[in-house]
């Protein structure tokens, strides 16, 4: 991954940022590290730090909210199915984690059971925003300056078949999403065709476009520098 290691010769991390983290005060106080910082919409996580670590970040609030409607159980299982290394952050004062929402204290305890022994996710606990900023900005530059390790924007996920392996590959093209790989796909039938495939051909397939059509073609076919 040529990116990646760009990164590791300039010394330089790159942490990768959900756009929706971007405007609360661990992404600001991040910018205060020698550090790039990626925004991106993340299909799943907050903070991407290497190839197999990703971040969820929960405030005390928020994580008694997402224990409530059970959000936070499907989000560390996508965390889980993508990277190899997923990861909890809880922030803020743990004296106040059972005072929250009138929540008995026992579901709160059997949600951090469940998370620490049946999902296996290592929870880390910051008192505030400035600590958490701390905590993910070493974090990634152990993966990424100590361990070597690249950087990963796509998630890595378990395929249940070839045809979702296919599909995402093909969802790594310049603004292609899942909807517009099966299109693709459907179109051309192997993803071998789909690389191969005239701009003109492209533009055939259904919500395509020519800005897209081009877009593809040109990184398909650009000589790599």
């Amino acid at each position: 991954m040529a990116k990646a290691q760009k990164i590791l010769d300039t010394g330089k991390v790159r942490i990768v940022v959900d756009h929706r983290e971007s405007k609360n005060h661990v992404f600001r106080n991040l910018r205060d590290f020698d550090a790039d910082l990626v925004r991106k919409q993340l299909k799943t996580g907050d903070y991407i730090c290497s190839d197999r670590v990703c971040v969820e970040r929960k405030t005390i609030p928020d994580f008694v909210q997402s224990i409530i409607d059970q959000r936070i159980f499907k989000q560390v299982n996508e965390i889980s199915e993508c990277f190899e290394k997923p990861l909890l952050i809880i922030e803020g004062n743990p004296d106040l984690l059972f005072l929250e929402r009138n929540v008995h204290p026992n579901m709160i305890r059997g949600a951090l059971a469940s998370l620490a022994i049946d999902h296996k996710i290592p929870i880390i606990w910051t008192r505030n925003s400035l600590e958490t900023a701390n905590q993910i900005y070493w974090i990634a530059y152990r993966e990424q300056i100590k361990e070597k390790r690249s950087l990963a924007i796509r998630c890595s996920r378990k395929f249940a078949s070839v045809s979702d392996q296919q599909e995402f590959l093909i969802a790594g093209l310049p603004h292609v999403n899942t909807k517009l790989s099966r299109n693709l796909l459907k179109k051309f039938k192997t993803p071998k065709r789909v690389f191969s495939a005239k701009q003109e051909k492209l533009m055939n397939v259904d919500k395509i476009g020519k800005g897209k059509a081009k877009k593809i073609w040109e990184l398909l076919n650009k000589e790599y520098d």
